[in-house]
């Protein structure tokens, strides 16, 4: 993978280094989303039908570096979801840096409608979070609780902003959300978007899909700053930061040391 931009660009990129941040002094949530070059966030209704070797690679890098992976039920169910399970040396690298062995799943579901029998709570190396509210069946919820930590935020839908603080409270700072495009949205419109890494995929989809987000109108919308650009097999992958409207406020990129 070769970077393009800040210039002057490399033939050779250290994923690692390249989204690491070495000192989060708060809570980061980086949105990590595919799109075709016609803005289409799916094909063949799966995010994963957009990807190719590299964005897989780097999936994996930011997964990596993760306290907590963030998802929707429905991405949870259509991607086939299982627990993430590092390599030998995926851990020893995770344990130099202060991180858990592996990073847990937290789940955000608004009927609970989840298999406690399915690889997301059978196979995986730390116990998933399941993120509800207080009105969520309650069968469902206690079917849960037998293979997942429970977090209630909200009363009749999941308040994001509650969630996100109660995944902080437990010391799970670097939030890697990964999708869908209708819980992304509402990250963003809780104003918890940090960074977005968007790998934009040579291809052309046509039809319907949804784009990376699906929600609300952002009012006013929310600016980014393009920090990098890399390039593998035609695929992008592009990185912005998060900039208030006077630009002032931005993510730490300085801890990566750009």
């Amino acid at each position: 993978m070769r970077r393009l931009l800040p210039l002057p660009g490399a033939d050779d990129v250290d994923l690692d280094e390249a989204y690491w941040l070495s000192d989060v002094g708060h809570q980061q949530v980086r949105g990590v989303m595919v799109a075709s070059a016609d803005g289409a966030a799916q094909a063949h209704g799966r995010a994963g039908g957009l990807s190719g070797p590299a964005d897989k690679a780097l999936f994996a890098v930011l997964r990596g570096q993760a306290d907590v992976l963030l998802a929707g039920a429905t991405t949870v169910r259509v991607e086939g979801y299982a627990g993430e399970q590092p390599t030998a040396d995926r851990r020893d690298w995770r344990r130099a840096r202060g991180l858990s062995e592996a990073p847990p799943i937290a789940v955000v579901t608004r009927t609970c409608d989840l298999d406690p029998a399915a690889g997301l709570f059978t196979e995986t190396v730390a116990r998933p979070i399941v993120i509800t509210h207080r009105q969520a069946p309650q069968h469902r919820v206690a079917a849960l609780a037998e293979v997942a930590d429970m977090i209630t935020a909200g009363e009749q839908e999941v308040d994001l902003s509650a969630a996100l603080d109660a995944l902080a409270e437990r010391g799970l700072r670097r939030v890697s959300c990964e999708g869908g495009p209708r819980l992304l949205s509402q990250v963003a419109a809780a104003d918890r978007l940090d960074e977005l890494s968007l790998t934009v995929s040579p291809l052309l989809v046509g039809g319907s899909a949804l784009r990376i987000l699906d929600g609300a109108l952002l009012e006013p919308p929310t600016r980014l700053r393009l920090a990098d650009v890399l390039e593998d097999e035609s695929f992008l992958f592009l990185r912005y930061l998060r900039a208030g409207a006077d630009g002032e406020r931005e993510v730490q990129d300085e801890v990566n040391g750009s």
